[in-house]
């Protein structure tokens, strides 16, 4: 199956390199490019795309609202979004994890990375950075206005289930994390569909949150 993916960046020359890149791939196709935040939530619909790559800082509307309306529109259920992030400067993107993104990216990724986590959140996974989710959590986490957790808190998971929530929280994919604890892949997914369910979150990217703002994971401990 072709991934159609939109490119939403509000710098030109940005959104042509990474269409070039994705077009060179053979299982992806570039279906429309989008120059601001509500370009890109217009655009999510009628051209029927899969994923939206979506910067952050973007004219208009934001990356973090766009990912919002996108998640929030049931014509767009299907409809992943990984975000990009500078890093150093984007203090929002716990936000945007709690918008309905799937996950995130640094700009200076490689190439061969960008079309890898587009292949891993188009088939229903979230990516998760460990470092840069640790300290953007951290610095989340220090700000006056954090506001509630998405879900509830871990206190009513098993020992497993907090074991395998601290494994998510840093990261790890389902196979990272029967391999850590000595269980077959097909378990692990099940204990993470499981927590998922118990905690009312919509995916492992609020996994992540509640984990750091429960305490369960420390930032910068990992």
């Amino acid at each position: 199956m072709t991934i159609r993916v939109l490119l939403a960046d509000d710098q030109t020359l940005v959104r042509a390199s990474f269409a070039m890149l994705v077009a060179s791939a053979g299982d992806m196709e570039v279906v429309a490019e989008a120059g601001t935040g509500r370009e890109a939530v217009e655009l999510a619909r009628s051209a029927r795309a899969d994923l939206v790559v979506m910067d952050v800082r973007m004219p208009d509307l934001d990356g973090i609202e766009a990912t919002r309306l996108i998640a929030a529109d049931d014509d767009l259920a299907g409809v992943k979004v990984l975000v990009l992030t500078t890093y150093d400067t984007d203090e929002h993107i716990v936000e945007a994890l709690r918008a309905g993104a799937s996950g995130f990216l640094v700009k200076d990724i490689r190439p061969a990375e960008l079309l890898d986590a587009i292949r891993t959140v188009a088939a229903g996974e979230s990516l998760l950075s460990p470092g840069p989710t640790s300290r953007l959590i951290a610095r989340f986490l220090r700000a006056p206005q954090a506001v509630a957790s998405p879900a509830g808190g871990p206190d009513g998971l098993s020992e497993r289930e907090r074991q395998v929530l601290a494994l998510v929280a840093r990261g790890l994919n389902n196979t990272e994390i029967a391999d850590a604890l000595g269980l077959s892949p097909l378990t692990a997914k099940t204990h993470v569909s499981r927590i998922m369910g118990k905690l009312g979150a919509r995916d492992r990217a609020q996994l992540v949150i509640v984990a750091y703002e429960s305490g369960l994971v420390i930032p910068g401990a990992v």
